[in-house]
């Protein structure tokens, strides 16, 4: 193949990534970790995610560090002939693809699933969408119009106030998620069958499976949930309550939990209290029960309440900015960054999220300049042509 030979879990699957932004160089990002050889095909331009900034590192868009380490990249010009042919190659000769572009759209270039696996049958075939490859493919697939379009964002904020969206593109990290699940799955059904095919993952499915209980109260229950700030609609305490200075995040999701909160807050009597025996008791009179948790907490800072309840067994956390949620991983000693690469391409980056005792993920390569590794693939894409 070439002298790019990684290691890890997936060693020696070539993924051809023809996606662009975020849920699928998110996906190929993961797979790049646990060793698949991945090549980033760009357009002339770029993934558009070079250009989305601030903030930068030096003049490179955080946005796009963020989910491209491990690739090599090639820039192509699909509209050409030339280099349809060699992204035809690569798509000849991988073991996955990966595209999110509008279903339909890599019909022109002659690397559509039905024309790609036709040359290459054990293919894994990996389209992403907003809302399907049916009546929903005309439509663009953005996280922002999903979150809307679900519910999601109906469910987000103060009940009294505008509907807000998450501060990240939820669902398509939660897409990018299930595209890799795919990827695997299929790559499993090969080994025993020796066939590839085409895996589907839209942002709008993911959002509604990823809505869980949210889901389930419409579909099972018949239910439309609705805003209730930090508030949960099934548990409570289950939110933000004010502490001496700060608001902790207090958990007492079961009976036992909220015996040793009220341990801890020096009230055990009110765990015996029959109006807040049990979690629908409590959830129902959390308007009762909250002043009285209130009136204890305001005595201690939060910090102070985090350890003893911590302790205790009783689950809570501060409320952190970024910053505060790296420190925590750092404390926790989850070795949260990691550097990639060597001397001025050295970048800081978050840790993959899985570990594995026997083949740990690896971080090999910086995420890749635009077309910096174009003759190396050009050239080998030419010169093995069967």
């Amino acid at each position: 193949m070439t002298d790019h030979v990684p290691d890890g879990p997936l060693s020696g699957v070539l993924v051809a990534d023809f996606s662009r932004v975020l849920a699928g160089p998110y996906a190929t990002m993961l797979l790049a970790d646990l060793g698949a050889d991945v090549v980033k095909v760009e357009g002339p331009g770029g993934d558009d995610t070079r250009s989305w900034t601030p903030p930068a590192r030096g003049t490179a868009s955080t946005y796009y560090l963020g989910v491209n380490r491990g690739k090599r990249s090639i820039a192509l010009d699909l509209r050409q002939e030339g280099d349809a042919g060699l992204a035809r190659e690569l798509a000849r000769r991988a073991d996955v693809l990966v595209e999110n572009f509008r279903p339909g759209g890599l019909t022109k270039y002659g690397l559509d699933y039905d024309t790609v696996s036709a040359a290459n049958p054990g293919l894994v075939y990996t389209s992403i969408s907003g809302f399907g490859s049916g009546a929903g493919a005309r439509v663009p697939g953005y996280d922002l119009m999903v979150q809307a379009m679900s519910g999601l964002m109906s469910l987000t904020g103060e009940p009294d106030g505008p509907p807000y969206r998450a501060g990240i593109s939820v669902f398509d990290v939660m897409a990018g998620n299930h595209a890799v699940i795919g990827v695997l799955a299929a790559l499993r059904h090969r080994e025993a069958t020796g066939q590839g095919q085409h895996v589907e993952v839209n942002l709008m499915s993911s959002a509604l499976t990823g809505l869980v209980n949210q889901s389930s109260a419409y579909v099972a229950g018949d239910v439309v949930p609705f805003r209730m700030g930090n508030a949960h609609p099934s548990v409570f305490p289950y939110e933000p309550l004010p502490t001496a200075d700060n608001d902790l995040i207090v958990a007492a999701a079961n009976d036992g939990q909220f015996r040793k909160l009220c341990q801890v807050l020096g009230i055990p009597e009110v765990a015996d209290d029959p109006r807040f025996a049990r979690n629908a008791d409590r959830t129902e009179r959390r308007e009762e029960l909250r002043p009285l948790l209130v009136e204890q907490l305001v005595r201690r800072p939060a910090d102070e309440w985090f350890q003893l309840l911590v302790d205790a067994g009783v689950p809570s956390g501060p409320i952190n900015t970024i910053d505060g949620g790296f420190a925590a991983a750092e404390r926790f000693g989850l070795d949260p960054v990691v550097v990639v690469g060597e001397g001025d391409r050295a970048v800081p980056t978050t840790r993959h999220p899985i570990r594995f005792s026997q083949t740990p993920a690896g971080y090999a390569l910086p995420p890749p300049e635009l077309d910096e590794h174009g003759a190396e693939l050009r050239k080998w894409l030419e010169d093995r042509r069967d």
